[in-house]
């Protein structure tokens, strides 16, 4: 590698890390319209060519998205993130990866959840079940994956908390696929309500059981709801 490619290789880099920090630090959210390649050039001081690579990159990473004649948007805030909507799980996966998470995440929450993330999860169960009352879908939706998510920053592990995290698009995508379905009548409260309690009592075993009997109502539901109608 010569000189001139070597800082190239560099400023590259740089590139990327400092897009990357707009999307991870939240100025640049998921589903935004990142600035125009005139105005990145302008803001950042480089050339266009390492600006397009560094872009290109964040794209194969899975963090951006580039829409034929809309611009580029933010797709994912990580990596893990960009990968696991990259594959596009179907929703019998989904559920069995939840199966793992949330059984291990409720147990370890039992046992070191803080009084403050307890409080946060009634108020979230509170919201959840006000938006379903209402027929509030995004709010449903959003407050559902927020107890889920707060279990998992409640269990003190880091790397699941990311994981849950990482795994948020596609959960949500399974929550939105209940909702629209014919017949459902919300979540099993033994995932929920029964779950805030075996949490709050510090009960590992029994927090670990109602988080998986939630996820069992679920494929018990799914099981038992009828196939979509065939397509002409």
């Amino acid at each position: 590698m010569t000189l001139a490619s070597a800082r190239r290789s560099v400023l590259v880099d740089d590139v990327i890390q400092r897009l990357r920090a707009e999307i991870t630090s939240g100025r640049w959210p998921v589903g935004h319209r990142i600035p125009t390649e005139t105005a990145l050039i302008e803001q950042l001081g480089i050339a266009r060519g390492t600006l397009r690579e560094a872009t290109r990159a964040l794209i194969h990473a899975g963090l951006l998205q580039a829409r034929q004649g809309d611009g580029t948007y933010v797709r994912a805030t990580n990596e893990l993130s960009g990968a696991i909507q990259r594959l596009d799980s179907e929703l019998g996966d989904v559920l069995e990866v939840r199966q793992a998470l949330d059984a291990q995440a409720a147990r370890l929450a039992a046992t070191r959840i803080t009084p403050d993330e307890l409080a946060h999860l009634d108020e979230l169960l509170a919201r959840r079940a006000a938006a379903w009352q209402d027929r509030d879908r995004d709010t449903w939706i959003e407050a559902d994956y927020a107890f889920h998510r707060g279990v998992a920053t409640g269990s003190g592990n880091t790397l699941l908390d990311n994981l849950y995290t990482a795994l948020g698009p596609a959960l949500r995508r399974s929550t939105s696929a209940h909702w629209d379905a014919d017949r459902f009548d919300g979540a099993d409260h033994r995932g929920h309500e029964e779950l805030l309690a075996a949490l709050r009592a510090g009960d590992a075993t029994g927090a670990a059981r109602s988080a998986t009997a939630n996820i069992d109502a679920t494929e018990d539901w799914r099981g038992a709801a009828p196939p979509p109608p065939a397509e002409d």
